[in-house]
């Protein structure tokens, strides 16, 4: 009797924390980023640490391959959070660009940011993309997100992957190349100050090119995924503002993990972030307007209930 008794007990007990989401913010997430030299990486390993020591959950930031390569991640199971540019996120959710079907098992937690379209060059004559006619350009890996944002800014110049030189490397390879010479300008989409740029500028002179508002604006027309941005000069030390444009950076999650533990993880990085800017100066750059402006992937249960007690209302699965 005092066993059966017991064994109630213990059931009554599991079944009241199934009910109740007790125990789900254990969790443990690992968290795709990007290469070791680009700011998804150094930001995203902040945010996991962070909500690892504060937020009741475990995430583990991994080296990523780009936003593509993380989409895949998470569609193998290999990852449950992921950045990724939202132009190739959209491309991902609608199937279309870099992928041949639609994934569907993710959700939107969040946009953080803007990650600038960076053309830089160590060459103080070329001015404008059409400069780059003929020269050797690095234009991001075969398929990434960059190429196709490389791609599209050299149209709107009039240009082609056929008017270049194209390389297709990662942020450290371009920045080596550039140092060495063997390239003339190299595409970089990430969130400035990028750490290839930047340590490619303790030893030599870096250049960034400017867009004009006539093909902007051209851009602009044709695609909602960008908008025009500006770089400050003190970013590189460079010798006046630098205009560009920039997609956004946004945090995914698969659509199993648990409301809770997204919850948790949006809640730690935006309640947080006015005080953790000396961590990383992208917290800076945050805010719950831009957080919950995504409209082309619904987000995530978790954190749409947290945006809904902000104020905002969010569009779900």
């Amino acid at each position: 009797m005092k066993k059966t008794l017991t064994l109630v007990l213990a059931l009554v007990l599991l079944l009241t924390c199934v009910l109740s989401g007790c125990g789900s913010q254990s969790a443990s997430l690992r968290f795709v980023t990007g290469g070791e030299s680009g700011t998804y990486y150094a930001f995203g390993s902040v945010i996991a640490q962070h909500a690892t020591n504060n937020a009741g959950i475990t995430v583990t930031g991994i080296v990523g391959n780009g936003s593509q390569a993380n989409i895949q991640e998470l569609e193998d199971g290999n990852a449950e959070l992921a950045f990724c540019q939202s132009d190739v996120m959209a491309y991902a959710y609608n199937g279309t660009n870099l992928f041949e079907s639609a994934v569907d098992c993710f959700s939107t937690v969040a946009a953080l940011y803007m990650e600038q379209v960076q053309i830089v060059t160590l060459d103080p004559s070329i001015k404008t993309v059409a400069d780059l006619e003929g020269k050797k350009v690095s234009i991001g890996a075969a398929g990434s997100g960059v190429y196709f944002n490389a791609i599209d800014i050299l149209g709107c110049y009039g240009l082609t992957e056929d008017d270049i030189q194209p390389t297709y490397q990662s942020f450290g390879d371009s920045a080596n190349d550039l140092k060495d010479g063997k390239i003339d300008a190299a595409f970089i989409v990430a969130g400035a100050p990028t750490t290839a740029i930047t340590d490619l500028s303790t030893s030599k002179d870096v250049y960034l090119v400017s867009l004009d508002d006539e093909h902007i604006n051209t851009l602009l027309e044709t695609s909602d995924y960008y908008s025009k941005n500006v770089i400050p000069a003190d970013v590189y030390g460079l010798d006046a503002d630098v205009t560009t444009v920039a997609v956004g950076a946004v945090i995914l999650a698969r659509d199993d993990v648990s409301e809770d533990a997204i919850y948790a993880l949006v809640a730690d990085i935006f309640d947080n972030a006015p005080n953790l800017i000396s961590s990383h100066a992208k917290y800076g750059e945050l805010s719950l307007d831009f957080g919950a402006s995504v409209t082309s992937v619904p987000y995530h249960a978790g954190a749409a209930k947290y945006f809904a007690e902000k104020g905002y209302d969010v569009p779900t699965k």
